[in-house]
């Protein structure tokens, strides 16, 4: 909340954190891209930012628009790239991939993690997230409930100028 309030009394995007791990994920995103449409007989439109159908000031950034599906690339490190292929990927990403579903009306996301320093058959897992409506749907209330505090610290912030 911080930052996005910074960023609309500034009128500029903060500086965010990087490392490492991270650019490496930056790096690998279009080879994630290509193993996928490979495995998948598919080709991803790459999407920028969509806004929300509804909720003004929002809105989500998935790697890729596939029919009337998504796909999220993650690029990780090793160790959990192992994870994924011991447990599958995990559901940590929930939230993500159904406010993208939420913002751009899709039915489905494949949540993929990929890496290429293991051998070519274990280098792409994917897990299919079908949209869930009910989740979404209590995601919207609280993204409401976020913004109006948003906009309210945002109030305070400039009557005291």
């Amino acid at each position: 909340m911080t930052q996005l309030l910074l960023e609309r009394l500034t009128n500029s995007v903060a500086e965010s954190y990087s490392n490492d791990a991270m650019a490496w994920g930056v790096e690998q995103e279009p080879f994630a891209r290509a193993a996928y449409e490979s495995k998948m007989g598919v080709l991803v439109d790459e999407v920028a930012f969509v806004n929300h159908p509804t909720i003004e000031q929002s809105g989500a950034s998935p790697d890729g628009i596939v029919g009337e599906g998504l796909v999220e690339l993650k690029c990780p490190m090793s160790h959990t790239h192992l994870e994924s292929i011991l447990g599958g990927i995990d559901d940590q990403y929930k939230v993500q991939v159904n406010w993208q579903m939420a913002c751009t009306g899709a039915k489905w996301t494949d949540l993929c993690s990929f890496d290429p320093r293991f051998p070519a058959e274990l280098q792409l897992v994917i897990k299919r997230f079908e949209r869930d409506d009910a989740f979404i749907a209590t995601l919207e209330k609280e993204v409401i409930k976020f913004l109006a505090e948003l906009d309210d610290k945002l109030n305070k912030v400039k009557s005291r100028g």
